[in-house]
């Protein structure tokens, strides 16, 4: 199994991992394996216990290459209340463990900005108030170290970002190229659709990225008209579709069913 997460042939199937403890967390991703998932995508912060030696209980369990992140959110979504510097440590604990890459989030390094921009408004993209978006180039350096650190180790980093608003598709491209200077490996966009016309910008807007951008993209948008674009996007080029095996009270419920999107992919690999 290769596990450069980059280089997994795209679209990658990623199992979404939100688990309590080792045990439950180990039985998941065996969930994922067989139903189909090429990647695991760790939730650390919903773990009672997330030390080296956890954590290497978990990642070494599996074949499939693990994406560890820390949204700071417990399993039951409440507030996690990691300090920054001690959520940027756990990710480097993760690829201690043996994680292919970990999840970095655009606000690492200034918390108040996961919930409002808080930049200088000089971008296409820093309009109508995105969450996750640094434009301060003081903690943008510090999280191209964090980067540079992951990579010294051996692993690979996905810079995420969750504007959580609707975007015209010029202004996913532009936040797009804007977080690749920081040489992430993968990149992943999460805006809003909130009606049909929405919902077409971020299909179209995943065109664009795809032909605009060299770092691969996951893309797609939540909202209550997004849904669609969380299967169609991968079909047009996004790297990766975030998927549940097992929904239950701890799921991100507008995440798709990991075998409903196992058996469209192969579908569709019939007609290409």
């Amino acid at each position: 199994m290769n596990k450069i997460l980059s280089q997994l042939p795209a679209p990658v199937i990623a199992g979404v991992v939100r688990e309590k403890n080792v045990r439950s967390a180990i039985a998941e991703i065996r969930n994922c394996l067989y139903d189909g998932a090429a990647m695991i995508d760790l939730h650390m912060s919903c773990l009672e216990n997330s030390d080296e030696k956890s954590l290497k209980e978990i990642i070494s369990s599996s074949c499939l290459p693990v994406l560890a992140l820390n949204y700071n959110n417990t399993y039951d979504w409440q507030p996690a209340q990691i300090p920054e510097e001690e959520r940027a440590a756990s990710l480097l604990r993760a690829v201690k463990a043996g994680a292919a890459g970990v999840d970095m989030q655009g606000y690492t390094f200034h918390a108040p900005s996961k919930t409002a921009f808080y930049g200088e408004d000089l971008y296409s993209f820093t309009k109508g108030n995105p969450k996750e978006v640094i434009t301060d180039e003081a903690i943008i350096e510090k999280q191209c170290q964090l980067i540079d650190q992951v990579h010294s180790m051996g692993a690979e980093v996905l810079l995420s970002c969750h504007p959580g608003i609707p975007m015209k598709r010029d202004q996913v491209v532009e936040l797009a190229l804007f977080l690749e200077k920081r040489k992430p490996d993968i990149i992943k966009i999460v805006t809003a659709a909130t009606n049909e016309e929405e919902m077409l910008e971020s299909i179209q807007a995943m065109i664009a990225l795809k032909k605009e951008v060299r770092t691969p993209v996951a893309y797609h948008a939540n909202g209550n008209a997004g849904s669609l674009s969380r299967i169609i996007n991968p079909i047009l080029g996004g790297h990766i579709a975030f998927c549940v095996d097992h929904y239950k009270e701890s799921s991100t419920m507008g995440q798709l069913d990991l075998k409903a999107v196992k058996s469209i992919m192969e579908q569709i690999e019939h007609i290409k």
